[in-house]
């Protein structure tokens, strides 16, 4: 096939018009991981620490707006742009969440499935997950002992996580797989993306986990865990019928889908 007669300029434009293989993708969040996977370990847990608390903001934004907004089937349509707020905090802040974390690594293993890559797989996730669930914790503590929410805003955050508490466990389990892939989906956008584009991207997609009423384990730990100290739900509740469910789902979406198609797509090329 006869080639077209561009000039070199014509033909930089081509190549960044064609944007980024597939591959170079790969190889970008591959690279990434194998940084996580090098971090200290208290790197990574208080990089996880803060995220947990960050994401808190997400359901203090949304129930700040649910307190205002009247009781009507648009109101979530409004609500759901403050869900997107605390993942804007945290994934531009580059911290560390437990659910960017079921791909980020991933890719690496499932390209050498060693023991080793496993184990220090394992060890990233135990690490994250503890660090986001305690910084949950202690925001939730914070919002609810600490009188930092005026009555009327509590109470909107109040009703947002009820909301997320009534979902059993077999919901918040189906409900976490979607969300997890969407997660996992942002996560190999993000590399195109840069500036605004970067802003945008992560907006719509949590605002769609947010919209859609989707599990995603974090967020939804940090609206249990008020519950928890407000008195209105016990801790085993909370972690057997919302925060375990949710995770497996998470995995489930963003790991064993996700991540294992987007591997299976490239791996004739890496």
């Amino acid at each position: 096939m006869n080639q077209p007669d561009l000039e070199s300029g014509e033909q930089a434009q081509a190549q960044k018009m064609a944007g980024a293989r597939p591959s170079v993708i790969y190889e970008s969040i591959r690279t990434e991981g194998q940084h996580q996977l090098s971090r200290t370990f208290g790197a990574l847990w208080w990089s996880g620490v803060a995220a947990g608390l960050a994401i808190s903001i997400s359901v203090l934004c949304k129930g700040f707006l649910v307190a205002f907004l009247p009781d009507a089937t648009w109101t979530p349509v409004v609500s759901n742009l403050g869900y997107t707020v605390g993942f804007l905090i945290v994934i531009l802040g580059r911290m560390q969440l437990f659910t960017e974390n079921t791909i980020t690594p991933i890719l690496s293993l499932l390209l050498e499935p060693t023991r080793v890559n496993l184990e220090c797989t394992a060890r990233l996730w135990a690490i994250v997950f503890a660090a986001n669930m305690l910084g949950s914790l202690v925001a939730a503590g914070a919002i609810v002992n600490a009188n930092i929410v005026p009555p009327l805003q509590f109470e909107g955050v109040l009703a947002v996580a009820r909301h997320f508490a009534a979902a059993s466990a077999v919901e918040h389990l189906m409900w976490g797989i979607p969300a997890g892939f969407l997660i996992a989906a942002l996560v190999w956008i993000l590399p195109r993306m840069d500036g605004a584009g970067e802003i945008l991207v992560i907006v719509i997609i949590t605002y769609v986990i947010g919209l859609g009423g989707l599990s995603h384990v974090v967020a939804g730990s940090s609206e249990l865990f008020i519950l928890v100290f407000h008195g209105e739900l016990g801790l085993g509740e909370a972690i057997g019928r919302g925060i375990f469910p949710a995770f497996v789902g998470n995995v489930i979406g963003g790991t064993g889908m996700f991540a294992a198609l987007t591997y299976a797509q490239v791996r004739d090329e890496v």
